[in-house]
């Protein structure tokens, strides 16, 4: 590392304190881009990182909202505007309860790289709060949306801030914000994304996270001459993401094994088929319950609870050609990796953000397996609700073939960027490094062109 990144991410740290995602996510980049600032010396003297990683804009707000019973919540409300330099701010809003700013903050940055791959014209955000949807009633969860949104729309708009879904925002909290938006504002735009197609809304948008982080491992994979056919693959979580990360694996041959939730994950050796699928679907997105219950009906799968004592996570520890953490940020550790390569996975793609640790990301580059890094192999999400925006703006609907073929080539672009700028600055086979430079680049040149501002 050199003394430049060292000082760098020191400073960060004392700046920003008590944020550990935050500092991984600055440091990950500061390394990969170290020798673009030593080759481009102008960019350094601009202090482009610098700027980049000091967010444009910080927005908290209270959020007090009354629920079923009659009783007063109060939430905290965010939205960091992160960089705006090639388009509006765009991303998602989560709900947790582990929201908060360094993690906001970490997810605003990851999104101006990975806003930048996709070549959409699209700034980096990210926003949300720490309300915990789960469990609750559709009308305690639109009473907090429009209580959060009741605040949020003066900070928002379609050039300006075009937030989108993230945990725990789905298409029923997408449609009670936009309804707000649309009641406070008396107009009717693209200011979110992820809406339903009735009002909005793209075909593919809650494919696409799912389906891209799929066609970037194929892409990867077809760098050597292979596919996805047969391959076993390892999923983790059993939302949004992971659900269409299977349904893609399946339309191309592979079988996935895996799904898991925050209380457990299920291991079924003879694959999650579209039948299976579908139950899961239904359970998630329907009833709202735990992944445990895809046992009661399939007997010989098994469920494994989480146990916070081990140091691993047993999930990533099946025999296995592919893996694809599709859950959340640092769920594969050093020896989570470790595990990966012993049992025989040779590709990675991140369908979360970040949901392997600086030590695991390490191992997996000393190995040379082909590991798609998350603001790349995950872009695809965020590519549909560029294409998603572009149809609003145009007033027209794509058809269902448009938008995939064209979300399948965005990530063929974003693939074959990651292995130009890698080989460029001398790191042939490293994403993490071509994904890091290929959207660093764009972004910096478009802010030495607008000056210090």
């Amino acid at each position: 590392m050199s003394n430049y990144v060292k000082d760098l991410i020191a400073d960060v740290k004392a700046k920003n304190p008590a944020q550990p995602e935050f500092h991984q996510a600055v440091e990950e980049v500061a390394e990969s881009i170290a020798i673009v600032l030593d080759r481009h010396p102008e960019y350094r003297a601009a202090k482009v990182l610098e700027r980049i990683i000091e967010p444009e804009r910080v927005i908290t707000f209270r959020v007090s909202w009354v629920d079923d019973q009659g009783e007063v919540n109060i939430n905290r409300g965010y939205r960091i505007e992160m960089n705006s330099a090639i388009g509006p701010y765009k991303g998602g809003l989560r709900f947790h309860p582990s929201v908060n700013l360094g993690i906001l903050k970490f997810l605003a940055f990851e999104q101006v790289f990975k806003n930048s791959l996709t070549t959409l014209p699209m700034g980096g955000g990210k926003g949300g709060s720490d309300f915990d949807p789960k469990g609750k009633s559709d009308l305690k969860i639109m009473r907090f949306c429009q209580a959060f949104m009741s605040e949020l729309f003066r900070h928002i708009g379609p050039n300006t801030d075009v937030p989108a879904g993230d945990i725990g925002v789905g298409g029923r909290e997408i449609g009670y914000l936009f309804g707000q938006y649309k009641k406070l504002r008396n107009e009717f735009t693209g200011v979110l994304t992820g809406k339903g197609l009735n009002w909005g809304g793209s075909l593919i948008r809650p494919e696409a996270t799912g389906y891209g982080s799929v066609y970037f491992a194929a892409e990867m994979l077809a760098s050597k001459g292979k596919t996805l056919d047969r391959k076993i693959c390892l999923v983790s979580g059993s939302g949004n993401v992971a659900q269409y990360t299977v349904e893609k694996i399946n339309q191309l041959g592979g079988r996935v094994v895996t799904l898991s939730d925050s209380n457990g994950y299920i291991y079924d050796e003879e694959g999650i088929n579209q039948e299976k699928l579908a139950f899961i679907m239904d359970i998630k997105n329907v009833r709202r319950g735990r992944i445990k219950e895809y046992t009661d009906k399939y007997k010989y799968a098994v469920y494994t609870p989480f146990d916070s004592k081990l140091d691993y996570n047993p999930l990533w520890n099946h025999k296995a050609d592919c893996a694809f953490p599709s859950a959340t940020q640092n769920e594969i550790n050093g020896k989570d990796a470790q595990n990966l390569l012993r049992n025989g996975v040779t590709v990675v793609s991140e369908g979360a953000n970040m949901p392997t640790t600086i030590e695991g990301v390490k191992i997996f580059l000393d190995a040379k397996i082909l590991y798609g890094p998350g603001k790349a192999a995950n872009a695809g999400g965020v590519a549909v609700s560029g294409l998603e925006m572009t149809q609003n703006s145009m007033r027209l609907p794509w058809s269902r073939e448009e938008v995939d073929n064209r979300l399948r080539m965005i990530m063929k672009d974003i693939h074959s960027t990651c292995v130009q700028m890698a080989d460029r600055f001398g790191t042939p086979g490293n994403y993490v490094n071509g994904a890091n430079i290929g959207g660093f680049l764009k972004v910096a040149d478009a802010m030495i062109d607008q000056g210090v501002v």
